[in-house]
């Protein structure tokens, strides 16, 4: 399942993931993941949760970034819950190419039993209609 948490800049995004993944740290039955760009929740999540930094990565765009996402939850079948935060800074504002990625991590992970939450920092009205029905 995905989902997106979406909103202009300084609307409570990450906010609204920080609590998600608190909630999930109750509640999940496996591993929980966040990945960020520039390691700025480390104090904000449990210990227990795996906070990535891609910028110690090599992300050059969306391409990229659905091999990574990939590999992470093939390396690690117990994850459940998977938080990516700021996905315009880690991949760019490409409207095609984000409504292409979204739509294809959907078709991968359709038959996987984990939660993949972004946050966007983008009104619900500038988004591609392909990604809305993941809000």
């Amino acid at each position: 399942m995905i989902k997106l948490i979406t909103g202009r800049k300084g609307t409570g995004k990450t906010k609204t993931l920080i609590d998600m993944i608190n909630k999930a740290v109750t509640t999940s039955d496996g591993n929980i993941v966040c990945v960020e760009k520039s390691a700025k929740l480390t104090f904000d999540v449990p210990s227990s949760v795996r906070l990535i930094d891609v910028d110690d990565m090599i992300i050059t765009g969306y391409d990229s970034f659905l091999g990574f996402i990939q590999g992470v939850l093939a390396g690690n079948y117990d994850i459940k819950e998977l938080f990516v935060d700021s996905i315009f800074k880690i991949c760019g504002n490409d409207m095609v190419e984000f409504d292409k990625f979204i739509n294809n991590l959907y078709e991968q992970t359709k038959n996987n039993d984990c939660t993949i939450v972004f946050t966007v920092s983008a009104d619900i009205s500038e988004l591609p209609e392909g990604v809305k029905r993941f809000i």
